[in-house]
């Protein structure tokens, strides 16, 4: 009995969370005068005939008028040259904070866990300023190299190589092995899952940035897919609810097919990140 109230819980639960995205995806596929109906239905039927009545130029409007084709464009190459260059950058210097003694290591280290304490919105001017200072304001630079580092990323894979045993580069050491040849022959191959967990969590945090590319951009050319999607809902026409779902759409598709490839993944560095042995 407790085990099938669970089970009920668990279902109820999943429910609240896949019922309105049903409901974005089907609106997506319905005519305005099919959304607003006494019976609501998940399925794009016609409102008076009943019959099946789905149509795609709520996404053809939202690629083409609504300027959500060339967003999504920009969101793909910024996250593919960011999410990159940012895990090699917080790998590096999670090394060298977890294995490579220096001076000051663990003081500089709590120095910038402390800088995790004060709010990201009151280092948006600094962050600001120093764009335009190197002249990459409104520019696709400007999308990624104010975002290439990120202290948590530093901090969660830093734990991970803590907890690699320490005789596998004292081993590589004595064969005559450097720092990067360790680096790369080692402790990454040993790092999948923890790589992978700040992969995509990087990953989901600039496809869904809005803040920060609606601070450094003017230009609607370099307008990334959350921007795109937040002047879509302000203009007169595009604020419908049918091209609003459709835009909705097309923005967590991608979101959905990473999780769904990297799930085990997920799990796997949810599981051991800041375990140390």
């Amino acid at each position: 009995m407790r085990r099938a109230s669970i089970y009920v819980a668990l279902v109820l639960l999943a429910a609240v969370s896949v019922v309105p995205f049903l409901w974005m995806v089907a609106t997506s596929f319905k005519h305005g005068p099919d959304i607003y109906t006494k019976t609501p239905s998940l399925l794009p039927l016609d409102k008076k005939t009943g019959e099946w009545a789905a149509t795609l130029d709520n996404y053809a409007y939202v690629l083409d008028v609504g300027g959500l084709g060339n967003a999504f464009v920009n969101s793909v190459w910024v996250c593919a040259i960011l999410v990159p260059a940012k895990l090699l950058i917080d790998a590096l210097a999670a090394y060298a904070f977890a294995r490579i003694p220096f001076p000051g290591r663990d003081k500089l280290f709590m120095i910038m866990l402390a800088g995790m304490m004060v709010p990201a919105i009151t280092l948006l001017v600094p962050r600001i300023h120093v764009t335009q200072s190197l002249g990459m304001f409104d520019s696709g630079w400007g999308l990624i190299v104010p975002n290439i580092a990120s202290v948590l990323d530093i901090f969660l894979l830093r734990q991970f190589f803590l907890s690699l045993p320490g005789e596998l580069e004292e081993a590589a050491l004595i064969d005559g092995a450097g720092r990067m040849q360790i680096f790369w022959r080692i402790v990454l191959p040993l790092s999948k899952p923890v790589l992978a967990v700040v992969t995509i969590t990087s990953f989901l945090f600039h496809w869904n940035d809005l803040v920060w590319p609606l601070l450094v951009t003017n230009d609607p050319e370099l307008y990334t897919l959350p921007l795109a999607l937040q002047q879509l809902v302000a203009s007169p026409d595009g604020g419908r609810a049918y091209y609003i779902m459709a835009g909705a759409t097309l923005a967590v598709l991608p979101v959905i097919a990473v999780l769904l490839v990297f799930q085990r993944r997920i799990l796997q560095g949810i599981a051991f990140t800041g375990l140390k042995g």
